[in-house]
């Protein structure tokens, strides 16, 4: 699974996804480069803390989440969910609704959380999605992102009440 996490990582960065390993080089990666993050990510897991949410196509990796509680006791009724991807291979199929609609109940059902909050990177029309999934955009960091000189984007901050 590891393996398989890594390359969907390398591959959803190469075709212009937003979730670069902050430990990473700019593209082009490859699974080599997202190795590290996975591992990380795998040592973080936890039921009530931390849960990797995978969608699969015929016992193949097609997309992935992470959805973490707020660490704060002040936010602990929150979480916050990184890493949406889905495989370049799945895109358009619904991989990424269905993930979305699963992490809303592994959030609310299991991990007892009554919000979630995302970010996502202006330019790539990822509000669109997130609103056709029930979210809601609360604020923007203007400018918050530099992709190279001259190309900042926002950073959009999205919430869904669960």
């Amino acid at each position: 699974m590891r393996r398989e996490l890594a390359a969907c990582w390398a591959a959803v960065v190469n075709a212009g996804g937003a979730v670069i390993p902050a430990d990473c080089p700019l593209p082009p990666l490859t699974s080599t480069h997202t190795e590290a993050a996975v591992d990380r990510i795998a040592g973080e897991l936890a039921p009530e803390q931390c849960r990797l949410v995978v969608a699969t196509v015929d016992g193949t990796l097609a997309g992935w989440l992470l959805v973490r509680r707020e660490a704060h006791p002040l936010e602990g009724h929150c979480g916050t969910v990184n890493h949406v991807q889905t495989h370049v291979r799945f895109r358009g199929s619904g991989v990424g609704a269905a993930l979305m609609h699963r992490v809303r109940r592994i959030a609310r059902e299991e991990m007892g959380l009554e919000r979630l909050k995302l970010t996502v990177r202006s330019g790539l029309g990822l509000e669109v999605f997130y609103g056709k999934a029930g979210w809601t955009e609360v604020g923007r960091w203007p400018g918050a992102l530099r992709l190279a000189p001259g190309d900042d984007r926002d950073e959009i901050l999205m919430s869904l009440a669960l």
